[in-house]
C-alpha cells in the first residue's frame, strides 16, 4: 500500500507541472512488484479526474480545431492495434518511436531557445500529430502526442489545456472500453478510489509549483520527461 501511494504522489505530481508523464512515473515506480495489467486499470481510472481538473482549469484557450481530430485519431488508433500486435514485432516498433521521441524533444528545446529556427511544414507536422494518435492509441504511450501539442504551446497552460482535453476524451473511451472487457475490476476499482486523496494532493502541489515556475522552464521540464520516456521505450524493448 505504502509503494500505491508514493507512486500516485509522484506521478501525479509531475503531471500537474507537466500535464502528462503520470503513466510512466506511475509505471515505473510500480513495475518492480505489480504487473502492468493491474497498474493500466488504477491509471486510468486515477487520470481521468486528474485530466478533467486540468481541461477545465484551461478550457478557455482550448484549440478545439486541433484537439478534436487528435482525439478522434487516438480512438481510431485503437483499431489498428490489434493487427499490428499481432503482425508486427512491437519491440521493434517501440524503438523506434523512442527515437522519434527524443529527435523531436531535442527539436521542441532548440527552437524553444531560439537555436534552431525552421520553417514549419504541414506535411511533417501532419505525419507527427497522425503518428501520435495512433501510436497512443495503440500502445497507450502519449510522449509523441505531447512532444506534438508542445510545437503549438505557447505557454505551460496551453500546452496542459490541449493536451488535456484529449485526454479526457481518450479516457471515457478507453473506461468504457475496459469495462466492457472486464480489465476494469472491482478490485481495480477500490484500489483507485483509495488513491485518489494521494492523486489529488499530488496534482495540487505539481500545479502549485508549476504556476511559480517561469513557462519556459516548465517547458524544459517537458522536454526533459519526453527525452526520458524515448530513453526509457527504448531501453525497455532493447
Amino acid at each position: 500500500m505504502g509503494i500505491w501511494i508514493i507512486a500516485a504522489l509522484v506521478a501525479y505530481f509531475v503531471k500537474g507541472i507537466s500535464g502528462f508523464a503520470n503513466t510512466l512515473v506511475l509505471t515505473s515506480i510500480l513495475s518492480f512488484g505489480t504487473s502492468n495489467v493491474d497498474i493500466s486499470p488504477v491509471d486510468l481510472v486515477l487520470g481521468f479526474p486528474a485530466n478533467l481538473i486540468l481541461f477545465i482549469k484551461n478550457r478557455k484557450i482550448v484549440r478545439w480545431r486541433m484537439v478534436l481530430p487528435l482525439a478522434l485519431l487516438v480512438i481510431v488508433g485503437t483499431l489498428p492495434g490489434a493487427f499490428v500486435l499481432k503482425y508486427v514485432n512491437a519491440q521493434y516498433v517501440k524503438i523506434a518511436f523512442g527515437v522519434l521521441v527524443i529527435l523531436v524533444a531535442l527539436e521542441m528545446l532548440l527552437r524553444n531557445t531560439g537555436k534552431l529556427k525552421l520553417k514549419e511544414s504541414k506535411t511533417f507536422l501532419f505525419v507527427i500529430g497522425l503518428l501520435s494518435g495512433i501510436i497512443c492509441g495503440m500502445f497507450g504511450v502519449r510522449a509523441l502526442l505531447a512532444a506534438y501539442i508542445g510545437r503549438f504551446a505557447k505557454s505551460s497552460d496551453d500546452f496542459k489545456g490541449n493536451i488535456s482535453a484529449i485526454f479526457v476524451m481518450e479516457n471515457i473511451f478507453r473506461i468504457i472500453t475496459y469495462s466492457v472487457m472486464g480489465i476494469i475490476t472491482l478490485a481495480s476499482l477500490k484500489q483507485a478510489l483509495m488513491m485518489v486523496p494521494f492523486m489529488l494532493a499530488g496534482l495540487w502541489f505539481g500545479i502549485f509549483c508549476g504556476s511559480k515556475l517561469n513557462d519556459k522552464v516548465v517547458m524544459k521540464i517537458v522536454v526533459a520527461l519526453l527525452v526520458f520516456s524515448g530513453v526509457a521505450l527504448i531501453a525497455m524493448n532493447l
